[in-house]
């Protein structure tokens, strides 16, 4: 490798390092090296103390979070969801409702849910709600996305962003959706395990784990946590 002139500066010394040093590690072998509580680590690793949190400290991070900022109103829906279903568990030994159970608020449908998350990728908050909303006073059913050109649908979501994937994405979800099951509803999900329900959505095109997760933690009520591509 040739050496840098004296007249280069500090920067492009420190960045001839770094792609030196970036080209030995893809050059070298892994070795396994096992730290003080005895887990297994590659010496590539950036981070090779680094130890994952345990349930116990995540909880404790929630908690704080919790007693801190108080519980955000937008998931409120889910978590009293969620509590139904518990106590439902709790007291019969079956995630079935009682015929007297009272519900507070109605259960969003995870068609629903799952719409509203493909809308909520790449944007904030506000604008997907906005997006589902629209598309929602546009279309009476999913039976009318479905049957729409898919202009109809853009328009409909174009205040979300990146309208023409989302819309594609939505209505080849749907269509593969009607052809499997004859209808446009997603509730058999509720009877499946976690690892079926993944394979279910995991069918259609546009919809990956994080879409998945999100459905599975906040309609589905089960124990998933979506995670960000960028997160390692």
């Amino acid at each position: 490798m040739k050496s840098l002139p004296e007249e280069a500066g500090p920067i492009m010394r420190k960045q001839e390092g770094r792609k030196r040093k970036l080209a030995e590690l893809k050059c070298s072998p892994s070795k396994l090296v096992r730290n003080a509580t005895g887990i297994n680590l590659t010496v590539n690793d950036p981070y090779p103390n680094h130890l994952p949190p345990t349930s116990e400290e995540c909880r404790a991070v929630r908690d704080d979070l919790l007693a801190f900022h108080g519980f955000p109103s937008q998931f409120a829906k889910y978590r009293e969801q969620r509590l139904n279903r518990l106590s439902s568990e709790d007291e019969y030994g079956s995630t079935t409702s009682p015929p007297t159970a009272t519900v507070v608020s109605p259960a969003e449908s995870v068609l629903d849910g799952l719409v509203s998350t493909i809308l909520s990728q790449n944007t904030t908050d506000a604008n997907s709600q906005r997006a589902f909303s629209s598309l929602k006073s546009a279309f009476s059913t999913w039976e009318d996305v479905l049957a729409a050109d898919s202009k109809c649908i853009e328009n409909a979501i174009r205040c979300g962003g990146l309208a023409p994937t989302k819309a594609s994405c939505i209505k080849n979800m749907l269509n593969c959706l009607f052809e499997k099951r004859g209808k446009l509803c997603l509730e058999y999900l509720r009877d499946l395990s976690v690892d079926e329900i993944k394979m279910e959505l995991s069918r259609f095109k546009g919809i990956g784990p994080k879409t998945v997760a999100c459905v599975l933690m906040f309609n589905l009520q089960q124990d998933d946590f979506p995670v960000d591509t960028h997160v390692r």
